[in-house]
């Protein structure tokens, strides 16, 4: 027997071996590449759509970004519109959505923000931070996205914000035509008293059409014009004071502005002598108090422009009016010219019902310093000197001027009354004042007196020509009228060093009591008749009362005024 040798059943299974082993390395190298290949597929497709998505998402920014400027409407609106919604951006899109009902909470209109950007801006970027915060915590995936985009929102309002503020120098009207000076406000109508006007620079006066036009230097004009149309004295609400028109013009109609047909070289005052002049209480309050406010400072230098000019006032008030201006008066009105002046003021100044807020005045006058000038221009004796009584040593009694008035609140019984005062130690001047009774002549004739007597009612003005520390003596009306008594003219009395004393009749005093009875409410309670309006207390206690003075009942008032000049 020798050495195995292979039998010929196991030569061929070797075989089959050798090639199964090789067909399956190269079927795992087919896999390995097949992997590679798809994995590099995948990831090339990963990239690719990863890079579409961030495209659409940037496109999206910049679509909102430039359009929201131009979706703007009115000047409130600040709010840029978006694109519209795609699926991927719904989160994203719930997030600003979210921001924008937060944000409508607080005030976002443009001039909301404009005045208040300085105090509120640092607050407002706080909170917007603060939202910013909170959105990154509720989504973190879509959160960056959304504090891009609410951050752009921010800062677009921002840029608006400051495009407005910016423009604050441009001339803002439905045509902007370009960078121009500011202008001031012509006219003020602010005060619950007067409206007034004033122009300074190329003032052109056109009396005929109640007209005066401003032409504002060349690099102030717009395409805009202004237009004011106010009644030209001290009471804004007077119905019986006509209007003056005063218009800014634009470029094009200063270029059509007349021309002057007279050149001043002082300032020019606009305002009307109507209304409820020929009251001497009124022709006080109403026109010479408020035209010394308004131009005693210029000491003479201007003239006066007078709408519904009066010749009686003219004439019966001249030397005040030759004082406080040194040029002559112009009717207004009738003036058919074109009169250019480097000032015009439409309108006066007033403060209260005869006075003056020495706050508010120039130089700071007061009423007092009102009643001096008005006494320096009638020559009367300067301040210092005492009540003619005490001045005058031949002088044994005191003056009483008695004033009557002629048509209501009158004393019936004025010769009675006359005689209780000469009773009681008075020298008796009884006066009826007239339309037609000259200012210098009633001037002298107070300014010789100590005391002025008379019912509540406008010839008291006359006060203005006492001297300091004389007495005004009013009657006070049945009615509740003590009030109306004070502020007319008890205080201001006071604040021309005079003493007031104030006597109040009682209802029996009263002819209202004899017409009505002491059951009538006008008798009875004053008050539910004010309580109807104004236009009852007027009827009743203004126009149909007269009175029957008790001189008994009045005997210690008169006694008290002469202890007072004694003293």
């Amino acid at each position: 027997m020798g050495t195995d040798s292979p039998s010929p059943s196991t030569a061929p299974v070797a075989g089959l071996g050798a090639k199964g082993a090789a067909r399956a390395v190269a079927q795992h190298h087919q896999a390995v590449v097949g992997f590679l290949l798809g994995f590099f597929l995948v990831l090339l497709l990963y990239t690719t759509v990863s890079s579409q998505f961030g495209s659409q998402n940037a496109i999206g920014v910049l679509q909102s970004t430039s359009t929201s400027p131009a979706v703007r409407t009115g000047q409130n609106a600040m709010t840029p519109t978006s694109p519209s919604p795609k699926p991927n951006d719904v989160k994203k899109d719930h997030i600003k959505e979210d921001n924008k009902e937060q944000q409508s909470n607080t005030p976002n209109k443009m001039e909301e923000d404009r005045t208040q950007h300085g105090i509120n801006g640092i607050e407002k970027e706080n909170q917007t931070e603060a939202k910013l915060d909170d959105e990154k915590v509720k989504n973190p995936e879509g959160g960056q996205a959304a504090v891009n985009d609410a951050r752009s929102d921010r800062m677009e309002e921002e840029d608006l914000i400051r495009q407005e503020i910016d423009q604050g120098s441009m001339i803002k009207n439905d045509t902007n035509i370009g960078q121009v000076t500011p202008r001031k406000p012509i006219c003020d109508l602010s005060d619950p008293r007067y409206d007034i006007c004033e122009i300074s620079g190329d003032a052109r006066a056109l009396g005929a059409n109640r007209t005066v036009l401003y032409l504002p230097p060349a690099g102030e004009r717009g395409a805009d014009s202004q237009e004011w149309s106010i009644r030209d004295q001290s009471r804004k609400y007077l119905e019986f004071v006509g209007n003056v028109t005063v218009r800014s013009l634009n470029a094009s109609q200063a270029a059509a502005a007349p021309a002057c047909t007279s050149r001043h070289a002082v300032p020019a005052v606009v305002f009307a002598m109507n209304g409820l002049t020929s009251n001497p209480w009124h022709d006080f309050s109403d026109v010479l108090i408020p035209l010394f406010l308004t131009t005693r400072a210029l000491d003479g230098e201007v003239q006066f422009l007078v709408s519904d000019l009066q010749p009686w006032f003219v004439d019966k008030y001249r030397l005040i009016l030759r004082n406080l201006s040194r040029h002559d008066v112009v009717d207004f009105n009738r003036d058919g010219g074109v009169r250019c002046y480097p000032r015009v003021t439409v309108g006066l100044r007033s403060h209260r019902d005869l006075g003056i807020d020495p706050a508010r005045a120039p130089r700071n006058y007061t009423l007092l310093d009102f009643q001096l000038y008005v006494r320096e221009i009638y020559g009367l004796p300067p301040p210092g000197i005492d009540v003619p009584y005490k001045e005058q040593q031949q002088r044994t009694m005191p003056r009483l001027m008695l004033i009557n008035r002629g048509r209501t609140r009158k004393f019936v019984n004025f010769p009675e009354i006359v005689a209780a005062a000469r009773d009681a130690g008075f020298e008796v001047v009884p006066v009826e004042p007239r339309r037609d009774l000259g200012v210098e002549e009633l001037a002298r004739a107070v300014d010789s007196c100590d005391v002025l007597m008379g019912a509540h009612g406008a010839g008291l003005t006359n006060f203005f020509f006492l001297r300091s520390n004389a007495v005004m003596l009013q009657v006070v009306p049945w009615g509740h009228m003590e009030h109306s008594c004070m502020v007319f003219y008890g205080g201001p009395a006071r604040e021309m060093r005079l003493r007031d004393v104030e006597y109040s009749i009682a209802a029996v005093e009263s002819t209202l009591y004899d017409k009505y009875g002491e059951d009538s409410p006008v008798i009875s309670d004053p008050e539910s008749i004010h309580r109807q309006g104004w236009q009852f207390g007027m009827r009743y206690y203004w126009i149909e009362q007269d009175i029957r003075l008790n001189v008994t009942r009045f005997a210690p008032t008169l006694h008290q005024v002469l202890q007072m000049l004694k003293e």
